[in-house]
């Protein structure tokens, strides 16, 4: 029986190795495939959502506020020339970042405007139904709410202005009336 073993024992050695050798090449084929797999999801990358606090373009950063009351907090996010909706880093506005990170550092895939909802009753009106409606000299208020200065560089024919940060200040604008149809626009996406 020694004898048996002896006489295998080079096989069996080389039988090791080569399990081995393709144990060892499967886990690396496996974590290639993890690997690929986990880049794509940074590509798709996870996402805040937040307010802009502050934009340099010099540096290349922004400032992002998450969170809510107490628990609110400003990121600093670094960006470069292949981020995707720079343009939507307004100070002030509402954006869904998508994100990944590279070391201890955070940068920006893309940024897309945070849209509000519509409160329940309101509706939104499109373009031409707005002009049909400014044509036809319906009874309704048109309010530009814009900031002021927005305003006095044009607006649509027989706007008032009420900016939205003035908008408690303004209020006595708004018709008495509550039936009286009031349409509001600005400049943003929404």
């Amino acid at each position: 029986m020694q004898k048996q073993v002896f006489r295998m024992l080079p096989f069996l050695i080389i039988a090791a190795f080569l399990l081995s050798s393709c144990a060892e090449d499967a886990s690396q084929s496996t974590k290639a495939i993890q690997q690929n797999v986990s880049k794509e999801q940074k590509i798709r990358g996870p996402v805040y959502k937040g307010r802009i606090v502050g934009k340099s373009k010099k540096a290349k950063t922004l400032s992002l506020e998450v969170g809510k009351g107490a628990k609110a907090q400003t990121l600093l996010l670094k960006f470069d020339e292949n981020t995707k909706g720079i343009q939507h880093a307004t100070k002030g506005h509402g954006v869904i970042v998508t994100y990944k990170k590279q070391g201890k550092d955070t940068y920006v895939i893309s940024i897309k405007p945070k849209l509000s909802k519509l409160p329940k009753g309101v509706s939104r009106i499109d373009t031409a139904a707005l002009k049909t409606l400014i044509e036809s000299e319906s009874d309704f208020v048109l309010v530009d709410s814009r900031p002021a200065a927005r305003y006095g560089q044009g607006h649509l024919p027989g706007a008032i202005s009420i900016p939205v940060c003035e908008m408690q200040e303004l209020i006595s604008l708004l018709p008495k009336k509550k039936d009286t149809p009031l349409v509001f626009y600005c400049g943003g996406p929404t």
